[in-house]
Parts: C-alpha cells; structure tokens; sequence
C-alpha cells in the first residue's frame, strides 16, 4: 500500500513539472515578444489601434507557433518511447540471454550476492512484460510518457504564451497615444517579468533576485531595441 501511495505521488510530481515547464516555455516568451513589438511600434506610430491589431496577430500567431511546437515535442518523445519500446521487445524475444545478462549486471551493480542476483534475475524475467518495462526503466531510463502529452503540452504552452502577451498590450486599450500606452505597459511587463524570473529561478535552484534580475533586463533590451529600431528607421 505504501509503496502505491508512494508511486502515485512520484507520477503527480513528474506531470506537475511539466505542467509548470509548459506554463514558464508559454510566459516567457509570451511576456517578452508581444512587449517587445508593441515598443517598436510605439516608436513608429502614435494610432493604438494599430498597435493593438498588431499585438493581437502576434499574440494569435505566437501562440499557436509555441503550441505546435510543445505538441511536436510531445509528439517526438512518444514516438522514441514506443520505438525503443519495439526495440526492447524484438531482444527479450530473439536475444534473452543477453537482456537477461544486463538485467544481471543492473542488480551486481547495486551489490546484491551472486545468489540473490540469480533469484532477481529469475522473477524478473517471467513477465516479458514487466521484464521490457524494467529494461525500459533502468537500461534506457525512459518513463513511460503520457499519452495525452503532447496535446496538453500544445494547450499549456499555447495558452500561457495568451496570457502573457496580452499583459504588455492591455494598456494600449485604454490610451490614445502609442508613448502613453508604452509607458504603462514597460511598467507593468517590466514587473510581471521580474515576478515570473523570481520564482522560476527559485523552482530552478538559481538565485531568485539575480535571475529575477536577468529576465527583467533581458524584457527591457528586447523592447527597448525594438523601439530604437523603429525610431530609427521613421527617421
């Protein structure tokens, strides 16, 4: 009973850190892109009602760019589990006793008596089932993948990557002037990208202000490049 409790809460964490990695792929990008096109923009024009068809494209684009790319990595990851999958299958079927000699090799390496890895070996190999998931597991070091993965991958990636860009252009709705909507939104985004990089640091194991710190200036470069450009080429 322990030990199902214990494989159950080991299979929430591993989805949970995907979740989270999904949510941080979507936001970071969503808060500094569309930030970053609406400062240009605001360099070039003063009609927030270009900025704002600009910034929804983007973000409608963007999101679902990011999206695809979360489902093909989902995607890909299922593909080489069931290849090597097959792969594993073909060997327990043609090759036993060389599969059964690196099961052997997994339990002398933890240090079991010659005696116990025999034993081991023995009911391990019973099941060609539990024997390919066990070789799966610690000859190749692949979990089995949910196979709904990439589709939530797609929907959790593309749906932070909306949120976050529409932080940075939610202020040009309520302005007239592309400066005045810029100003609110460096604030606001600037903030928001501090927030985010301070606790995505503290998930990650990396100093929380500096990494706070490192994605607020990297938001800030982005668009303040962006409207340089802009200003640039209007002159």
């Amino acid at each position: 009973m322990d030990t199902l409790l214990h494989h159950q809460h080991t299979e929430h964490h591993m989805q949970s850190s995907k979740i989270l990695t999904d949510i941080v792929i979507g936001m970071s990008d969503g808060l500094t892109v569309p930030f970053a096109l609406a400062a240009g923009l605001s360099g070039a024009v003063q009609n927030t009602s270009l900025i704002i068809i600009a910034g929804i494209a983007e973000i409608a684009a963007g999101s679902i760019a990011m999206g695809l790319g979360g489902y093909l990595a989902g995607k890909t990851e299922t593909d080489h589990y069931n290849s090597e999958l097959k792969r594993e299958y073909d060997e327990v079927e043609h090759v036993p006793e060389k599969e059964r000699e690196e099961v052997k090799e997994f339990f002398a390496g933890l240090g079991l008596s010659q005696e116990v890895q025999e034993q081991a070996v023995m009911e391990m190999t019973k099941d060609k089932d539990k024997w390919v998931d066990f070789m799966m597991k610690y000859e190749l070091g692949l979990d089995k993948p949910d196979p709904k993965r990439a589709g939530k991958s797609a929907f959790n990636i593309g749906a932070s990557y909306i949120v976050g860009g529409l932080i940075p252009l939610s202020p040009y709705f309520f302005v007239e002037h592309g400066i005045d909507g810029l100003k609110i939104s460096a604030a606001i985004t600037l903030a928001c990208l501090f927030i985010f990089g301070f606790f995505k640091s503290k998930m990650t194991g990396v100093n929380p202000w500096s990494g706070a710190l490192r994605v607020m200036i990297i938001g800030a470069l982005a668009a303040g490049c962006a409207f340089g450009v802009a200003r640039l080429i209007e002159h």
